[in-house]
């Protein structure tokens, strides 16, 4: 007697259990990873929406202190963040202003709160300037004044 048809079945069935096991396998580990970017991606986006801030200077009266002109940055956020030379980058006119030319008057801001930012006057000349922030994840500010 030879191998009977119920025999094949039985080995086919078997054979597809193991490639639907195969193939699900595969796609749970496809799930999973899309999923943890799509977690990852929204808590870069809820950082990005909670990190905010405002220049609220008088565009008209730029305040001073000794070489230094003064500007006022606002967290308007729901999250501190940290104020240094290597976290902000500060351009007038389009052109970046060296760190060393710049201060802020406290290493973090909380929500609600201002820091003073410190541009030495050698790199602000009379007339209309635009002053450009930028901070945390590209996010930025910019300010047009007049000296």
């Amino acid at each position: 007697m030879g191998f009977s048809l119920t025999g094949t079945h039985v080995i086919l069935f078997i054979a597809s259990i193991i490639i639907a096991g195969a193939v699900s396998g595969v796609f749970i580990a496809v799930i999973t990873d899309i999923s943890n970017s799509f977690s990852d991606r929204g808590e870069r986006v809820g950082e990005y929406l909670d990190t905010e801030f405002k220049i609220i200077n008088d565009p008209d009266n730029i305040p001073t202190a000794g070489s230094d002109y003064l500007f006022y940055l606002k967290n308007i956020g729901k999250r501190e963040f940290a104020t240094t030379n290597d976290t902000f980058h500060i351009f007038i006119d389009g052109e970046l202003v060296i760190k060393a030319n710049y201060n802020f008057s406290d290493s973090s801001i909380q929500p609600d709160e201002v820091t003073t930012l410190y541009i030495n006057n050698t790199e602000i000349t009379t007339g209309d300037q635009t002053l450009r922030i930028v901070g945390l994840q590209d996010i930025d500010d910019e300010f047009t004044f007049t000296i």
